[in-house]
């Protein structure tokens, strides 16, 4: 496993990716860590699963995500991926999209633990993470460096293929489009979030905003953001 390949990269969406490699219509799917349930909704409205439950251990986030009445196939609830509240051998596909590396450290392996449980065997986990690399990562690393933990992260995934845990399907390395069309949207999305406490002061958020707007055109900012999946199965026989 690798935890960057610069000559496999494809330029593509994340929904892209997912459609290419994830059966999902009529399939039970966990999404952990939905954050502000963008990608669960598209989940839910494009590949028409039979039932999403997503999590999100931020409890601002999780009580906003509540007030979606739209999504009747979604259940929304509050916890970390290290301890799942299901059933063993219960859920089809288990998503962690840029979640991963949030996990703390020390329970990483948990997480991808418990991953493995309630899958049922032949359900595949997709780990989509952030490559460390990229114009973008340049400027989140301003205020932000998660070197240490997208590379905790990976080693994590890695540990568990090697240990059988779960078994490797593909690794699919991809450019994801991303826009902007200014700093006062990118500082409410990547900056001024409940998760996590950014302690930014009055200099550094003008080199932050600098940064920014160096990559400011007639109509926004444009990126591409490399990433990384995993995509692990778990076995149809457990040892």
């Amino acid at each position: 496993m690798q935890i960057d390949s610069p000559e496999k990269y494809q330029t593509a969406t994340e929904l892209e990716i997912i459609q290419q490699h994830l059966p999902i219509q009529d399939r039970l799917l966990l999404e952990l860590g939905c954050g502000r349930a963008w990608m669960t909704r598209q989940l839910a409205e494009r590949f028409h699963p039979r039932r999403i439950i997503a999590t999100e251990v931020d409890r601002i986030q999780h009580a906003k995500n509540l007030l979606i009445d739209d999504l009747p196939t979604v259940e929304f609830r509050e916890g970390g991926a290290e301890a799942i509240d299901l059933e063993e051998n219960s859920i089809d596909v288990v998503l962690m999209l840029k979640s991963l590396h949030h996990v703390p450290q020390s329970l990483m392996a948990q997480a991808i633990s418990e991953i493995a449980r309630v899958l049922r065997p032949g359900g595949l986990a997709y780990f989509s993470e952030p490559v460390y690399a990229g114009e973008f990562n340049d400027i989140l690393r301003l205020f932000h460096d998660e070197k240490t933990v997208r590379e905790a992260a990976f080693a994590a995934i890695r540990n568990c293929v090697e240990q059988g845990e779960l078994a490797l399907v593909q690794q699919i390395f991809f450019n994801a489009p991303g826009h902007y069309k200014d700093f006062a949207e990118f500082d409410q999305r990547m900056i001024r979030v409940t998760h996590t406490e950014h302690r930014i002061d009055e200099a550094l958020y003008g080199q932050i905003r600098d940064a920014f707007n160096h990559h400011m055109g007639e109509d926004g900012a444009h990126f591409l953001k490399p990433s990384r999946v995993d995509l692990l199965k778990k076995p149809e026989v457990r040892n």
